[in-house]
């Protein structure tokens, strides 16, 4: 777990993460409002951040149509789950017939990247929270599009302001998922596979490029190890090699900076 120094900056994690910097918000610390901080977070979240989860969850909407889950269905999903490879692994698990224990585990397995990015970032939000369990119906808000987004604007957000941000920004972008689920849904028909599964892989490519952004060796090291492992580990084994990838990747990233990293901050 991230130290979290005084001023509620998680240790390890430098701003701005992607290179597209947000819209600054105009006045001092004691003059922006939480209306103006909304505000600005709506305005952060009205591009990329929803134009992608609109047309991701589209093709997500569009293969729960065909996989026969009802819609009530689908959006329950998109809104609990809130992962797209989550959501994936659970409509290919209840197409074939597994049980809900399995399909829990493998939801929970397939979005478990939340859970780093869940204890480095929630202690940004707990300053002045009265009732700590509100943690747990703020982190279920997370996305990487709203983590990366509100690590990028913090720099510029008063600290007792940032969750105002943070909940704008990241109830923009799930509007624009269980939007997008629904007129995927409806416009199933309409959408051929290939459209489909195009429109799904919008998601990890940005992701892709969000952390392309990112000014740190070792993230930067990561990525280009999962781009060059990952292809050949996926041909010799695709139901463990996107997760080879990522230890394989991630392990490779970390022998080979940890000892400059760690210079560099001593």
């Amino acid at each position: 777990m991230r130290l979290i120094m005084s001023t509620g900056q998680p240790i390890g994690i430098r701003f701005p993460l992607i290179v597209v910097p947000p819209a600054k918000l105009n006045g001092t610390a004691s003059t922006i409002t939480a209306r103006s901080v909304r505000r600005q977070a709506w305005r952060d979240a009205s591009g990329l951040p929803s134009l992608v989860l609109l047309t991701s969850m589209t093709g997500f909407g569009a293969l729960a149509r065909d996989s026969e889950l009802g819609l009530g269905w689908a959006w329950l999903a998109t809104a609990g789950i809130w992962g797209l490879p989550g959501q994936l692994a659970m409509v290919e698990l209840y197409v074939s017939g597994t049980g809900l224990a399995a399909i829990a585990v493998a939801v929970g397995l397939a979005n478990a990247r939340f859970l780093p990015m869940a204890v480095s970032f929630m202690p940004l939000l707990a300053t002045g929270l009265r009732r700590p369990l509100w943690l747990w119906l703020l982190v279920q808000l997370m996305s990487i599009n709203s983590w990366a987004g509100s690590l990028r604007a913090f720099p510029t957000v008063p600290i007792a302001l940032r969750r105002n941000y943070y909940v704008a920004f990241a109830g923009q972008c799930l509007l624009a998922g269980l939007l997008g689920t629904g007129l995927g849904y409806m416009g199933a028909a309409a959408l051929p596979d290939s459209v489909t599964l195009g429109l799904i892989f919008l998601n990890p490519v940005f992701f892709a490029i969000i952390l392309a952004g990112t000014p740190h060796r070792p993230g930067q090291v990561a990525l280009l190890a999962g781009a060059l492992i990952g292809p050949p580990l996926f041909w010799v084994n695709p139901d463990w090699g996107l997760l080879l990838t990522g230890v394989v990747g991630g392990t490779m990233a970390f022998l080979l900076t940890g000892s400059s990293s760690a210079g560099s901050r001593a």
